[in-house]
């Protein structure tokens, strides 16, 4: 079995287990991707999931949110983070008003030109909110893909690169989610449980001391 066949099975084993692998933040429309996004940084989906409502609320459009003050903001937002966040999240409307016509642009060099928003948060909402295929690496795509062997990388932008070349492109967004299905459920940073994981045979880095899945 070569490198490509290898992965693609990878991909399909990971299909199996994950059938349901999609976005677990919730957003309707490209400008709640990009703040959801925004906000899931060093927080967690559950917890963006929670304030999201009440901020999308009060706070529908980009016109909205760049009219607001950040200490307007940060009270709904307070619970995900530094209340640089809400800075950040006003600034980038503000950007998105001002010289995109309100409207949250689909490539990457223009999302990476807004403020508080890197590749990862980018490739996010090219791949969620426009369905344009993108490699978005956060924690658990790096740490899964290098245990995996789909990857092997000592930063981010370098896991995105190689992933983008070891994985067809149109299976790159579905690719991404399941990678953080399996890093959430199975292969957590701390005690993966391998045993029992039907990739163990396919892994290039298996763990046999962790827990057992199955018990």
């Amino acid at each position: 079995m070569n490198s490509k066949q290898k992965n693609l099975q990878i991909l399909q084993t990971l299909e199996v287990m994950y059938p349901d692998a999609g976005p677990e933040l919730h957003f309707t429309n490209p400008f709640e991707t990009l703040v959801a996004t925004m906000l899931s940084a060093q927080s967690t989906d559950v917890q963006v999931n929670k304030v999201t409502p009440a901020l999308f609320r009060d706070f529908p459009t980009a016109h909205a949110m760049a009219a607001a003050a950040p200490e307007a903001v940060f009270p709904y937002v307070r619970s995900c983070g530094f209340k640089s966040k809400a800075v950040n999240i006003v600034l980038a409307a503000r950007d998105i008003v001002q010289r995109f016509d309100g409207k949250v642009p689909g490539t990457l060099e223009e999302l990476t030109s807004l403020k508080g928003v890197g590749r990862k948060t980018a490739n996010v909402v090219l791949a969620n909110a426009f369905g344009i295929p993108a490699m978005a690496v956060d924690t658990h795509v790096f740490r899964v893909s290098n245990r995996l062997g789909l990857a092997e990388a000592k930063t981010a932008e370098t896991a995105e690169q190689q992933l983008m070349k070891s994985i067809p492109e149109n299976l790159w967004i579905k690719a991404h989610h399941l990678l953080i299905f399996h890093g959430r459920r199975i292969c957590r940073a701390q005690r993966p449980a391998c045993l029992g994981c039907a990739l163990l045979r396919l892994c290039a880095n298996p763990q046999t001391n962790g827990p057992d899945i199955n018990k």
